[in-house]
């Protein structure tokens, strides 16, 4: 914008000065060209009133002293002054007494005839080419680096003027890209023209308003999961009433587990766009989820493979994050596959840093549309590879679906290390 800006100016005070510049600079040598003749007609004019009361040889002597060469024709004899021919422009001067300009390849010939009782004497000069457009090539540089210099000039103005409406533009869409980026916090500086800073505030007031919507968001999802907790409790209660202490234990702790997402789902909920996740050992995670569906795994008589490291591995995730999206893995694979199927979980280094995730099974794999939002071959709601996707690109990763030795289901989530998350 800022280019064409000037070059809209560049070529208005073009044609402003060629509309200018161009009739002064022909007005000039048409100037040049009268004062030229004007001159050679007045120094023509001296010489009239010595026609007829000089005789032919004082007429001589005052035409040689004249600035230019001048010629007198007498109606016969000689010709008087510079020697020249009867040219054309003579003797039809002589025979009709009246004064002629005429070009010529020497330049401007002027004849003036003028009646000395019954004779006609006729007075000739020529002004030379040079004479005519004397100084008409140096008034045409100076016109043109004149207009070289309004040009440069507006340029320059046009340039200032074009920054200054184009700066602002520019930190609008700066702003808005830090919004896009969840910088919730940013906004713009109202400058420029009024239109610019109209639509400044109005996207100040736009940033304001979807952190107002966001806020509520989050807060209506803290509430709707706060609600869990009353038929957890109730679930609990039941859970302690059961006869069989170890159905009693394992249900009380399916029931803790459901509450720690509960609350994980609050503290997400009511976390900030902008904060930077925090790290978290793969490790011990993964185990522990593991662990816990190992139990499940054997009351549907499923064979559980695990190859975890013993070093820990962190990882650029909150914990919570993690155990949520290799939940939805696991869930995925104990809700769509038949009971019997075997499963494998391997927990291995990244090259750089990080971990790699990889969860197999022996079932018949997914469909086309599984890792759409919302889409699910099964019947479920299709969200589960999408927690597990976002979850590993929250943390620098990324989620790859492909098929296992076995002809199952391979997931592999590849986790970035704490060292690579980008800094604020």
């Amino acid at each position: 914008m800022r280019r064409r800006l000037t070059l809209l100016v560049a070529a208005t005070t073009c044609l402003v000065l060629l509309a200018f510049l161009v009739p002064l600079a022909l007005l000039i040598r048409q100037v040049t060209e009268d004062r030229a003749i004007s001159r050679a007609n007045d120094v023509l004019q001296t010489i009239v009133p010595q026609i007829g009361t000089s005789d032919n040889g004082s007429l001589a002597l005052t035409v040689q002293g004249l600035p230019l060469p001048v010629s007198v024709f007498p109606p016969d004899g000689p010709v008087l002054g510079t020697a020249a021919d009867r040219t054309p422009a003579v003797r039809l001067a002589q025979a009709n007494g009246r004064s002629f300009t005429v070009d010529t390849d020497a330049g401007r010939e002027i004849v003036v005839p003028v009646l000395s009782g019954d004779a006609t004497y006729v007075l000739r000069t020529v002004v030379p080419a040079g004479e005519l457009t004397s100084g008409v090539a140096r008034s045409w540089l100076v016109l043109a680096g004149l207009g070289l210099a309004l040009v440069l000039l507006g340029l320059v103005v046009a340039d200032r003027l074009a920054r200054s409406i184009v700066a602002p533009i520019a930190d609008l869409s700066a702003v808005s890209h830090r919004l896009a980026r969840a910088e919730l916090t940013a906004r713009a500086s109202p400058s420029g023209p009024r239109e610019v800073r109209e639509v400044a505030v109005a996207l100040n007031h736009l940033a304001g308003r979807i952190q107002d919507l966001l806020r509520e968001e989050r807060e209506q999802v803290a509430d709707l999961s706060h609600r869990l907790r009353t038929p957890l409790t109730a679930l609990r209660l039941e859970a302690e009433s059961l006869r069989d202490e170890e159905e009693a234990a394992r249900v009380s702790a399916a029931a803790d587990s459901i509450e720690r997402a509960v609350t994980a789902v609050i503290q997400q909920a009511r976390r900030r766009g902008g904060d930077r996740a925090a790290a978290a050992d793969a490790t011990a995670v993964v185990a522990d989820r593991v662990a816990f569906w190992t139990v499940l795994a054997e009351d549907t008589d499923r064979e559980v493979r695990r190859e975890l490291p013993s070093a820990p591995l962190p990882v650029a995730l909150p914990a919570d994050d993690l155990a949520a999206a290799l939940d939805a893995l696991l869930g995925n694979v104990f809700a769509h596959t038949p009971d019997g199927t075997a499963l494998a979980v391997s927990l291995t280094e990244r090259p750089g840093g990080g971990a790699v995730l990889t969860v197999d099974d022996s079932g018949p794999g997914f469909p086309a549309e599984a890792l759409r939002r919302g889409s699910s071959g099964s019947g479920s709601t299709g969200l589960g590879l999408d927690i597990a996707r976002r979850a590993a690109e929250a943390g620098g990763g990324t989620l790859q679906v492909g098929t296992a030795p076995g002809g199952g289901a391979r997931v592999r989530l590849e986790l970035a290390s704490v060292k690579r998350l980008p800094p604020d």
